[in-house]
């Protein structure tokens, strides 16, 4: 599982006004955010609530990222260049000559890597030097809203499926979920108002990873690893963006929330949503032993590494696939600032499958 909105306490209308009106009803200009790692998957849906809000938007990139969902002509674009620390200041500067971002989104990150030093530098040093330049440029936000990952905590109760909290202390046992709780660290020292969301697996259109699982089950095959019960939570992407947006505008600073639709399902209860979506009526499970799903993950690692392509099997998503237990409970998200996922996995694979048909992925 990788490291995907009904809101309970508030109209998003209200919201999305709030963004442009003040307490007095007189016109306001309205609230700005970055998004940064704006052209990835997860990316695209932020930037797409923020101006569903009615925000000011800047959308950071790298050159290499595509620009594919950022032709929005309300959008700007900011081009970083996280491996030359020093000009961070200078773009955000030129960027944004005066004032300050009110709101930033930081969702830049890498899941798969060909060289496992990247997920470090990517993960962490890019966050370090981000913060870094916002203190230069004095540029510090009202908040910084880090989207981060389950994996950060590790195994826990892999037999009972006891629901993961924000009380746990974290211990990854990937190199993802380390670096991932490294930026964390270092964001609750950078001296930046920040709140931390631990988001499940994020699937939805434009998502590949779950496409693959989705392709399989087409095919009339579906892959399960292991042999002991396996419990899984998703989130939709486009819930996942209004809690980001929710959480800027009212958590508290200096919070950690696991962002979740608040069930779990099993591997079985998947596979009949994405048959039934699919109309498809006959499917072949097939539970393959860990052992063997090892080995298939360490030679697919090899073989990326070889071509300097990452693979979406390698040894770190191995470890990742035969973790039983992801159910957590998102109870402290409710309380804080009405986060509830509004999409339930029926919902979204269905709209997912739609997209994916539309796009020519699926056949």
């Amino acid at each position: 599982m990788s490291e995907e909105i009904h809101i309970a306490t508030h109209d998003s209308t209200a919201v999305s006004e709030a963004c442009v009106t003040s307490d007095a009803g007189a016109s306001a200009a309205p609230r700005r955010v970055l998004v940064v790692g704006a052209g990835g998957f997860v990316g695209g849906y932020l930037v797409e609530e923020a101006l569903r809000r009615g925000y000011e938007v800047w959308a950071g990139v790298r050159s290499t990222t595509s620009r594919a969902r950022l032709s929005d002509s309300r959008i700007r674009i900011i081009e970083f260049d996280f491996d030359d620390p020093s000009s961070l200041s200078g773009v955000m500067s030129e960027a944004l000559p005066e004032g300050k971002w009110d709101y930033i989104i930081y969702n830049l990150g890498a899941t798969k890597v060909t060289r496992y030093a990247d997920f470090n530098r990517i993960n962490h040093d890019y966050l370090r030097a981000f913060t870094g330049a916002l203190h230069q440029s004095g540029k510090i936000p009202e908040k910084l809203v880090f989207i981060s990952s389950l994996s950060v905590l590790g195994p826990r109760d892999e037999r009972g499926g006891t629901p993961y909290d924000e009380s746990e202390i974290p211990l990854p046992d990937t190199r993802y979920g380390a670096s991932k709780l490294k930026a964390e660290l270092w964001l609750a020292t950078s001296g930046i108002p920040y709140v931390i969301l631990r988001a499940t697996g994020v699937y939805g259109p434009w998502d590949r990873d779950y496409f693959l699982m989705i392709e399989s089950i087409r095919k009339g095959f579906d892959f399960g690893v292991g042999f002991r019960k396996q419990t899984l939570t998703f989130i939709y992407a486009a819930d996942l963006a209004r809690a980001a947006l929710d959480a800027a505008e009212r958590a508290s600073e200096g919070e950690i929330y696991n962002i979740s639709e608040p069930r779990s399902y099993s591997q079985k209860e998947f596979r009949k949503i994405v048959m039934s979506a699919l109309g498809r009526h006959l499917v072949v499970p097939l539970r393959l032993p860990l052992w063997t799903v090892g080995v298939v993950c360490a030679v697919a690692e090899k073989i990326g590494s070889l071509r300097m392509k990452p693979s979406t099997l390698n040894r770190d998503k191995f470890r990742i696939l035969r973790r039983r237990n992801w159910n957590c409970s998102t109870d402290k998200a409710l309380r804080d600032f009405g986060f509830k996922a509004e999409t339930p996995l029926k919902d979204g694979i269905e709209r997912s499958i739609i997209w994916y048909r539309e796009a020519g992925w699926l056949k």
